[in-house]
């Protein structure tokens, strides 16, 4: 009877861990690759679609202290400096936790909230940011700040009101596997998606996908090769913003 007990008890558990990892896939697209688009043998098609996520640090707060706002360097090493509050910093979490992004370049992870980056001549927006235990950009606000300055003589921006997005994932020639789902992880900054009436534009190759909220879309099923994707935040009549910011472009390949 025992053991009887104990078998149903590890069922139960197995069936409630198979339930948890079977997240419900939201606004799924479905496109269907075309003979132009793989002369390999039939795949599935690719698949759009987001989950629920959750925030487990909503109150993670991340201030920078240099650079200060338009600050301007010589050319050579440039300090970095972040107070981070309400979030376990170096206590366990796994991979990097600060991640910074220049201009529109791959982010660089940091696990210490000091520390120099080596910078030519040019202008800079610095776009800094924490992350859970996946990877993804913690998107409260508070979670992230940005800051322009300057290195060598340059000029800065020019102003723009206009609210611009910052990508974490994909790395630029990201690998991936064919069974592995691509993760699009962006943010907007400046800027509101339902506030200022705008949306985010999606698409790899020939395909689109549009979303109107900010969290992680995954696309399924690309089919083996390189492919080119590009971010964009657009106004909800389809116009492009006209910042410098407002479209990433990225590669990923498939193996």
């Amino acid at each position: 009877m025992k053991n009887f007990c104990l078998f149903t008890f590890c069922v139960f558990l197995l069936s409630l861990s198979s339930c948890e990892s079977r997240r419900e896939k939201k606004e799924e697209v479905k496109i269907p690759i075309t003979k132009s688009d793989s002369i390999s043998s039939p795949v599935p098609e690719i698949s759009f679609y987001f989950y629920e996520e959750k925030n487990d640090y909503p109150d993670a707060i991340i201030e920078m202290f240099s650079p200060l706002g338009n600050q301007v360097f010589k050319p050579g090493k440039i300090p970095f400096e972040f107070n981070i509050k309400n979030y376990p910093y170096g206590e366990g979490l796994s991979g990097f936790q600060l991640k910074l992004i220049l201009n529109s370049g791959d982010p660089i992870g940091y696990n210490m909230p000091i520390f120099q980056r080596e910078l030519k001549e040019g202008t800079y927006r610095a776009i800094a940011y924490l992350v859970d235990e996946e990877g993804l950009m913690l998107k409260e606000f508070g979670n992230y700040v940005d800051r322009d300055f300057r290195v060598g003589e340059t000029r800065p921006f020019p102003y723009s009101a206009e609210p611009y997005i910052a990508v974490n994932l994909p790395s630029e020639g990201q690998e991936f596997t064919a069974e592995e789902e691509v993760t699009i992880d962006f943010l907007v900054l400046g800027g509101e998606l339902k506030l200022d009436k705008l949306k985010v534009e999606i698409s790899i190759d020939d395909m689109k996908y549009e979303i109107e909220q900010v969290t992680p879309v995954r696309i399924a099923n690309l089919p083996k090769g390189e492919h080119s994707i590009a971010i964009k935040l657009l106004h909800q009549n389809g116009n492009e913003l006209d910042g410098p910011f407002s479209t990433i472009r990225k590669k990923v390949i498939v193996k």
